[in-house]
């Protein structure tokens, strides 16, 4: 693609999203790594919310949240999501759609010790997604976890990581006039290479 400068440059999309995400890092006052996730449960209605990335793999997305969740429930039962990254700092975002995969294992471990201690154990005493009496309801639960789990809680057993690894990349940056720049790579499977084409905007 001959007009794909400067930063659209690039052949691989995911050093692509890290260099946008590093410029972004540098300008967003808030949660620069903040992703809108889009789910659908099981009668196909869309569900969305706010999520923070966590990892951009070789390959992949990567993002944290409670197993037991609405959202956990969505993206095991359609093996697919997408999301939006939008820095109003920078007039850019990425859209990705692709499959999803648990991260079950150390990776998961990891991450959830390097999270601060009541993050941790917060982890713990929410039942995600699920009614709740009240803040005082919570707060005891949080108590009772901290007494049961003390200082080195270990990872729960229903709570880790969601790998989402894309058939669909597309950059886009605002233009003058509403005439955006996008760009959208796209491939049939996670083996396929990638095909690259300008979108109108």
């Amino acid at each position: 693609m001959t007009d794909r400068t400067g930063i659209f440059a690039g052949d691989d999309p995911f050093v692509i999203v890290r260099t946008w995400l590093t410029e972004a890092s540098e300008s967003e006052i808030n949660d620069p790594n903040a992703i809108a996730l889009s789910t659908v449960d099981a009668g196909g209605l869309p569900n969305a919310r706010m999520v923070l990335l966590k990892d951009v793999e070789d390959a992949a997305f990567v993002f944290y949240t409670n197993y037991e969740s609405a959202k956990a429930r969505e993206l095991d039962s359609a093996g697919k999501a997408a999301f939006v990254m939008h820095w109003k700092s920078l007039r850019r975002q990425i859209r990705v759609r692709g499959l999803v995969t648990k991260e079950d294992g150390p990776q998961a471990d990891d991450y959830y010790n390097s999270r601060s201690l009541k993050s941790r154990l917060g982890a713990w005493a929410s039942e995600q997604s699920r009614p709740l009496s009240g803040r005082a309801a919570l707060v005891a639960d949080v108590a009772k976890v901290t007494a049961k789990h003390g200082t080195s809680p270990t990872r729960p057993p229903f709570w880790g990581g969601y790998r989402i690894t894309p058939l669909e990349i597309e950059f886009w940056a605002d233009g003058p006039f509403r005439l955006h720049d996008r760009f959208v790579w796209r491939r049939s499977d996670v083996a396929a290479n990638w095909d690259i084409s300008r979108l109108n905007p």
